[in-house]
């Protein structure tokens, strides 16, 4: 094993470097048609969330298909309410913009036949545009000073700039890999889903971490055996989160939950690569001339 990394990790760092260049183009080209890098829901883009409770069997599908002949210029996204304990559909979340609360009601009532009371059955919340802008905004300048701060301190850590590149470019690398991923999935971000992906830079950070410290720091055994030792630790400690988080996503029926845990399982799962590929074969070539 010690033999073929050393003849082929170079090779081997060309699978990050692809993985990120797609992920790039995918990025881009959800940008170029919808203008933003991920799809935003209502809580980062404008708009109204409306909960809708009901014993009755609702079909999403159908609902959103009504509102879209109804309202031709709206934005709609309809997903099941499930409850907690049962499992069983307890109702509708109905998010959308360009459209009155007063008019979607009216749709809605006729549509389902159902009457909607406020504080009963019918719950909407609206959050303006221009506050969904500011709060995204916010939230990708923290992302940007997260990365700035990170890359001092590993800076003031190690004092050695390629090391320092190193453990930056992994968590970049994982980020756009998993926002790549949403964007193919067509999902919908929420402020939560900006959580997650802070969430998934200090996670992700720790692995490259224990690696660059075990590789660089320690000088007992050759390089290849201090990179074995440290991911045979950082494995550990990954799976049995990525293994945590999947039996959680599948227990749970919070929707807030589920998207959460999944950015962090796919995040998480791209981070094995962009660690023990990518950020091994760095310091390896760095350290070409220890062995």
């Amino acid at each position: 094993m010690e033999e073929f990394y050393n003849k082929h990790y170079k090779k081997l760092m060309l699978i990050p470097i692809i993985m990120f260049l797609i992920a790039l183009l995918i990025i881009f080209n959800n940008y170029r048609t919808t203008g933003d890098i991920i799809n935003k829901d209502v809580t980062l883009m404008g708009g109204l969330s409306i909960e809708i409770y009901s014993d009755k069997n609702l079909d999403e599908k159908s609902v959103e298909k009504e509102l879209v002949n109804k309202y031709p210029n709206g934005d709609f996204f309809v997903k099941k309410l499930a409850d907690l304990s049962t499992s069983r559909q307890s109702g509708i979340i109905i998010e959308s913009t360009n459209v009155k609360e007063k008019e979607i009601k009216k749709t809605l009532t006729d549509f389902l036949k159902i009457e909607l009371t406020d504080s009963k059955n019918y719950f909407v919340r609206e959050t303006s545009s221009s506050l969904g802008q500011s709060f995204y905004r916010q939230m990708i300048f923290t992302l940007l000073l997260a990365f700035l701060f990170m890359m001092i301190t590993v800076f003031i850590v190690y004092r050695k700039v390629i090391p320092t590149l190193a453990i930056i470019s992994s968590p970049i690398i994982d980020i756009a890999v998993t926002i790549a991923a949403i964007d193919l999935l067509n999902l919908r971000i929420s402020t939560a889903g900006i959580s997650a992906l802070l969430l998934m830079i200090g996670y992700g950070i720790d692995t490259d971490i224990l690696l660059t410290t075990k590789t660089l720091k320690r000088k007992d055994g050759r390089v290849f055996q201090r990179i074995k030792a440290s991911f045979k630790t950082g494995i550990t400690m990954t799976l049995t989160t990525i293994f945590a988080l999947i039996f959680a996503f599948f227990i749970t029926k919070s929707t807030v939950i589920h998207e959460m845990f999944f950015i962090l399982i796919i995040g998480l799962s791209q981070d094995i690569i962009s660690t023990y590929v990518w950020n091994a074969g760095i310091l390896r070539w760095y350290l070409k001339n220890e062995d």
